[in-house]
């Protein structure tokens, strides 16, 4: 499964990329500490939020809140490919093996 919500899709489909991430997010309890990877990302969250509340200029914090998603969708690809990798095989490839 590939992971990617672009802008488009979040503006135009926000239900689907909510759905889309959850099933993502899904994957923390493969993770060995996910709180590592989720807490700095809530951390960078509210301050963001609290920074731009009423303001009118560039996003404070955004490029440390992007740094910890990328870290966290990093981790959860990984997961998500030990995952494929520990299910047995199956089809004709395994037949043949």
């Amino acid at each position: 499964m590939t992971w990617m919500i672009g802008r488009t899709e979040a503006m135009t489909d926000p239900l689907g990329a909510r759905r889309k991430a959850l099933a993502k997010l899904r994957l923390l309890a493969d993770l060995d500490d996910p709180e590592s990877v989720v807490v700095p990302i809530l951390i960078d969250a509210i301050l963001m939020a609290e920074s731009y509340r009423g303001a009118r200029h560039d996003i404070t914090f955004l490029p440390e809140l992007s740094r910890s998603v990328d870290a966290l969708i990093r981790e959860l690809n990984a997961a998500e490919k030990a995952r494929e990798w520990s299910e047995p095989v199956t089809g004709a490839s395994a037949d043949a093996a």
